[in-house]
């Protein structure tokens, strides 16, 4: 939305924040001139959840509009505690809260066939509107809104009548309560071009001890489909090309795109040599055993029985009778670390059984040694200000709740959960999208290096170890 400007204006927007208790900022989600004067588009503008703001923009300079707490892309009456109306012009700005809430919202989605005499064709004509109180109906005729006013005892509106008249310009806004950021973040990040090459340095550079018994890091990708795995060996390989990496192991299928173990070299840059970080990207969890990566299956990969480009069959389970098994792989082979990976958006939406077998892979992994995180992907989409500057992803409660949200649904402690913006839809790399991502892989790379300590407790990091060739 960024390209979109608000006919607001910031005089406008300051004038219509004083009417809210605390502090609150507007998301621009629908603008007529721009998206088309439909009521599918207006009503579909509105999110599952949220406060929003609309606003009709009149050929006078005035701005007359309403305040909801409701979603309204469902249903026809709505019944708001919190709803008002306002008018604003050059000099003024009123605003009458809600005296009857069970009145406060109407929406009527109305089409009409005409049938003229001596055509075999039928013309329909289509008349939508959402009113407030009777006091404010925005109305839509034919392709065009038109707003009409009148007294009305549902807000306390003195308006004098006035109906149909065209309006220049309809926006609708989503307003965010500020009281959701934290003063201070709890997380202190440097978002600046020095600090995401100095983490780019740090990860190029970083080498295994020479004592450990593996060359390298392997992180196995586990999470539902749709979740952003693929997307994110695809971020991390932007980050470290310095460009957008187009990978042909990126896209959307109901089960998955992803069906085949791949396993992806991290380079320092194009046709650069490797890092210590090797990432393993294998078919979504699904909803039980037989929609998805088995919990056996996934057992095999970590324990690294599971050959590269081997391609899962949920009905045929990971066995010492499949082609390439590998019966007695070595800690090279084997996988380093798991990065449970879950999307931002979903968490609240995903099937008890898919906790259940978060829970259930969490507890055999953890038995096994192995260190686990939490990879929370499009945390942008939760939070509009994050979406709009990334930087803000540590001082927003909304994300803070997802975060717990993720750590609850598998089990792990809320320090263990890394919050990522892959790139999906971006030309051209960011720079604090970067240093979210170099952050994950500092992660992965101390987390490694810690369970390995406790095993080897006299071995210490060397940063001047050559880095040796290993297994896949």
């Amino acid at each position: 939305m960024a390209s979109i400007v608000s006919s607001l204006g910031s005089e406008k927007e300051m004038r219509l924040q004083r009417f809210f208790s605390s502090p609150v900022r507007f998301h621009l989600l629908y603008k007529s001139s721009h998206h088309g004067a439909t009521v599918n588009q207006l009503l579909s503008s509105f999110d599952n959840s949220g406060k929003f703001l609309l606003s009709v923009f009149l050929q006078s300079g005035s701005v007359r509009g309403a305040f909801t707490s409701k979603f309204l892309r469902h249903g026809t009456e709505f019944s708001d505690t919190e709803a008002f109306v306002f008018e604003m012009d050059e000099n003024d700005a009123k605003y009458f809260p809600v005296i009857n809430p069970a009145e406060a919202i109407r929406i009527s989605t109305q089409q009409a066939s005409v049938k003229l005499k001596g055509l075999r064709h039928e013309i329909s004509q289509s008349s939508s509107s959402i009113s407030f109180g009777s006091c404010l109906n925005f109305k839509l005729d034919n392709g065009f809104w038109y707003v009409s006013f009148c007294t009305d005892e549902t807000f306390g509106t003195t308006w004098a009548q006035e109906k149909n008249i065209h309006c220049v310009d309809v926006e609708l806004h989503r307003v965010q309560d500020l009281v959701e950021f934290m003063p201070t973040p709890w997380r202190e990040v440097s978002w600046t071009d020095p600090a995401r090459e100095s983490l780019r340095q740090e990860f190029v550079s970083y080498k295994l001890p020479k004592n450990y018994p593996m060359s390298r890091v392997k992180a196995l990708l586990l999470g539902p489909v749709g979740s952003g795995k693929s997307c994110f060996v695809n971020s991390i390989r932007s980050t470290m090309y310095k460009r957008i990496v187009h990978l042909p192991n990126v896209g959307t299928a109901k089960n998955g795109f992803t069906k085949k173990l791949n396993i992806y070299n991290i380079n320092g840059e194009k046709g650069g040599s490797p890092t210590v970080l090797s990432l393993c990207d294998v078919m979504g969890i699904g909803d039980d055993d037989s929609t998805g990566l088995s919990f056996s299956d996934a057992l095999a990969v970590i324990k690294g029985h599971v050959p590269k480009e081997y391609k899962f069959q949920p009905d045929v389970p990971v066995t010492d009778a499949v082609s390439g098994y590998i019966p007695n792989p070595s800690l090279n082979g084997q996988v380093h670390c798991v990065l449970f990976v879950l999307d931002a958006v979903k968490l609240t939406s995903y099937p008890s059984s898919l906790k259940s077998t978060l829970r259930k892979l969490h507890t055999t992994i953890s038995d096994l040694g192995i260190p686990q995180l939490i990879l929370l992907t499009h945390v942008e989409q939760v939070c509009p200000t994050v979406q709009e500057d990334l930087k803000y992803v540590y001082s927003s409660r909304t994300v803070q709740d997802k975060m717990q949200k993720a750590a609850e649904l598998v089990g792990l402690p809320l320090s263990y959960v890394l919050p990522v913006m892959n790139y999906v839809s971006q030309l051209k790399v960011d720079c604090n999208t970067d240093i979210l991502l170099l952050s994950v892989v500092m992660n992965i790379l101390q987390a490694v290096d810690d369970t390995f300590e406790d095993r080897y407790p006299s071995i210490r990091p060397i940063s001047s170890q050559k880095l040796e060739d290993g297994d896949i």
